[in-house]
């Protein structure tokens, strides 16, 4: 990577490495699983809570399905098995690097118009009419997250992943029960639906 023009800092353990992430800007973190004093999952899992937008790489010997599984549901971008070759290494990170600079160019939205509704994220505020509700952490959440696509589809699995942080029968009921508390706080203009596809995902529709 020193080689390709990258400006590298390389960490001896987990605990070195979460205490080198919290005083310094990164671009990219590159963890291996297998680590003393912390678990790479672990560190991975406390990087992804201090910065929900940074690339997070595995670089590991371990193979097995249920690793990777475990890897992706911490909010891994990558999980790359060694031995790697070098080259596919520096493709793949020029290549989420490349994506993630457009992304940062534009400052994240925090308030949306959902027909007759204001919502507003960071106050996870939703109001008509000079009335308001304060929605719950999880609720504002995966109202962004439709308001974000409306009348697009939005795959259960990737909802879970960025909310729930897990892919299972728990964590799907519990959104199931979230999408049915949204509906009740938006009952009142009925050009809003929350369109339940099956085994698909859900589309925030408003018909202008």
């Amino acid at each position: 990577l020193s080689l390709n023009g990258f400006e590298v800092v390389h960490t001896k353990d987990g605990v070195d490495g979460w205490n080198t992430f919290r005083h310094h800007h990164f671009d990219i973190c590159v963890l291996d699983i297998m680590m003393p004093k912390r678990y790479g999952l672990e560190l991975a899992d406390q990087i992804r809570k201090e910065n929900k937008n940074i690339p997070i790489f595995f670089l590991t010997s371990k193979a097995r399905k249920d690793d990777m599984l475990q890897g992706y549901n911490t909010g891994a971008d990558d999980y790359i098995i060694k031995p790697v070759d070098a080259d596919i290494l520096l493709h793949k990170i020029k290549a989420i690097l490349k994506r993630t600079e457009k992304t940062e160019i534009a400052p994240e939205q925090d308030e949306y118009n959902i027909g007759r509704y204001k919502f507003s994220y960071s106050a996870r505020a939703l109001s008509m009419n000079g009335e308001k509700e304060v929605l719950s952490p999880k609720e504002a959440e995966l109202l962004k997250e439709f308001c974000a696509n409306k009348n697009q589809l939005v795959k259960r699995e990737d909802i879970l992943r960025k909310i729930w942080k897990e892919v299972n029968y728990f964590t799907g009921r519990s959104m199931d029960v979230y999408v049915v508390k949204l509906r009740k706080h938006l009952q009142n203009d009925t050009s809003i639906s929350i369109i339940n596809l099956p085994k698909s995902g859900y589309i925030l529709e408003v018909k202008e």
